[in-house]
């Protein structure tokens, strides 16, 4: 005799995989790596205080 399979278990651990997978698949595109985030808000930063440092008074 076979096991009994719980089939709302089986479909929500398949959805999960799916959803885990395309997360991932997304984080690849879009994700940015720890140092160029920290590089654009350097930049963007040093702008903003340059910006400031041209304002009249």
């Amino acid at each position: 005799m076979s096991n009994v399979v719980n089939l709302n278990k089986f479909r929500k651990a398949k959805a999960r995989a799916e959803k885990r997978q395309s997360a991932d698949e997304n984080a690849a595109r879009h994700g940015r790596s720890k140092a160029i985030k920290d590089l654009e808000k350097a930049r963007s930063d040093k702008a903003n205080r340059d910006l400031d440092g041209h304002e009249r008074e």
